[in-house]
């Protein structure tokens, strides 16, 4: 079995109390006044993503020497953490000796998300800066499909041949440990490079030093292909607890795995990217705050374009029937568009997440129909009973309209109610046929769905009045 993450319930450890961060102020005073000793102890014992908030802080003339005061292991982490445009500026800031220097001291997996990030000229840049070994590792990378394991997975794992002890394992991990992401969770492969098992650290410390690996190797071990898209890898680690996982070739060749931090760095992408899209928004991974007014413009409008052209199918349904039905029947045109769409989107967005979650699949399609079916005539019926009594009550009696009658109310009831119903069921197909024929789920959230409701429930309403009302 993988090794599996270890809640703090199950250590016998004291709890500390979180350490009060220096101010970016204060250091800069550190900076001016060369007091490089005190100012390289106050970050000494601080979390790397905690000195790159601080970093960002600082006041762009002293963030060069800033970075240049981190001690070399630490300053390579607190890289890693940095936005990319201030890993531009300090990348601009060093001179090749130093930018390979530091690129020595990254992950290869950490490394390609660098350069995935930088403008072409950087990238040259760093590609010559690292080591011939390197680099043919890091173009390999870089040539696996966008959003796949392959693009994810770093390849500085611990390997080991079945036929070893436990005694020449860790003598092994002692020797390459302080290059590689992790050593709780070893491979063991042939001699071809495929793998056959896995052992843990703790499997090799509770285990005699004269036994094989191959007797005490896991050979049922959970992996992902490199072509294998990273949002299924990612589930992978929800479904398991993972702390890491192995990543084959076609020919199952192990080639690489990928963390689980890199695992909880594709969730939140992903969750970010569909948050955008339910809210008809081109996705970006830049910070609000750091996107000009422009870059949002220009993620927006598109959608906003669309949307509006669509929205002209109501438009021209309205007018087709305004002028031959009672203008009464027009009053009730808002309530019953705005509470189909959110009938729909409620629909929509449970399915999105289903599928998002592996929870649904395209297979459950007709126990999915069935279950919104049975939900939208639970929610249409009791809709449509408020909105009888709301007709009569409030439109009718309190705002003293002679116009609304018990034959109005009954029909805004009845095309309410089918119109929830029509909406929980495209609500709940759109994004299952969405994601067979291989779309975003995502973008038939909210803004879609809102527009094809409208349009059919204007349809459904006027059909109806028209019917009621002629002689």
């Amino acid at each position: 079995m993988e090794e599996r993450k270890t809640t703090l319930n199950e250590l016998d450890m004291p709890v500390v109390e979180e350490k009060s961060l220096p101010e970016a102020e204060h250091l800069v005073k550190l900076i001016d006044e060369k007091k490089y000793s005190e100012f390289v102890r106050l970050l000494s014992d601080i979390p790397v993503a905690d000195i790159a908030e601080i970093f960002e802080e600082i006041e762009g003339k002293y963030r060069t020497v800033f970075f240049r005061l981190l001690p070399k292991e630490i300053a390579s982490e607190v890289f890693v953490e940095m936005d990319s445009e201030y890993q531009e500026d300090i990348i601009a800031s060093f001179t090749d000796t130093e930018l390979s220097s530091m690129l020595e001291e990254l992950y290869l997996d950490d490394t390609v998300d660098i350069i995935e990030e930088m403008p072409a000229i950087v990238v040259k840049r760093i590609i010559k800066a690292s080591t011939h070994e390197n680099r043919a590792i890091i173009n390999q990378l870089l040539r696996y499909p966008k959003d796949s394991a392959g693009t994810i997975m770093t390849t500085e794992y611990v390997r080991f041949r079945g036929s070893m002890t436990v005694r020449e394992a860790l003598d092994h991990i002692r020797k390459v440990a302080i290059d590689k992401e992790t050593i709780y969770t070893c491979y063991v492969t042939d001699a071809y490079r495929r793998l056959v098992g896995i052992v843990t650290a703790k499997d090799l410390l509770i285990s005699s030093l004269d036994t094989e690996l191959s007797e005490i190797m896991e050979d049922s071990v959970v992996f992902v292909n490199t072509v294998d898209d990273r949002e299924q890898v990612a589930r992978k680690f929800e479904k398991y607890g993972f702390l890491a996982l192995p990543v084959v070739d076609a020919e199952h060749r192990l080639v690489g795995i990928v963390t689980v931090d890199d695992a909880i760095d594709v969730i939140k992408e992903e969750t970010e990217e569909d948050f955008a899209k339910m809210a008809a928004i081109t996705p970006t991974e830049t910070p609000y705050l750091k996107t000009t007014a422009f870059g949002i413009f220009k993620s927006r409008i598109p959608w906003l374009l669309l949307l509006m052209i669509s929205a002209t199918f109501s438009s021209t349904i309205l007018n087709r029937f305004e002028a031959t039905l009672a203008a009464v029947f027009v009053l009730f045109v808002p309530m019953l568009m705005d509470t189909g769409g959110n009938s729909g989107s409620q629909s929509s967005v449970t399915l999105i997440r289903g599928l998002s979650l592996g929870e649904v699949e395209f297979s459950d399609i007709f126990r999915v129909l069935w279950k919104e079916i049975r939900v939208g005539l639970f929610c249409g019926v009791a809709l449509g009973a408020v909105a009888f009594g709301k007709v009569l009550l409030v439109d009718g009696l309190i705002m003293n309209n002679p116009t609304v009658t018990v034959e109005v109310a009954l029909i805004v009831a009845v095309t309410l109610a089918l119109t929830i119903l029509i909406a929980k069921i495209i609500g709940s197909m759109l994004p299952m046929v969405a994601a067979k024929i291989g779309f975003d789920p995502a973008v038939m959230a909210s803004p879609f769905i809102t527009t094809i409701v409208d349009a059919l429930s204007l349809v459904v309403y006027f059909f109806i009045a028209s019917s009621f009302t002629s002689p």
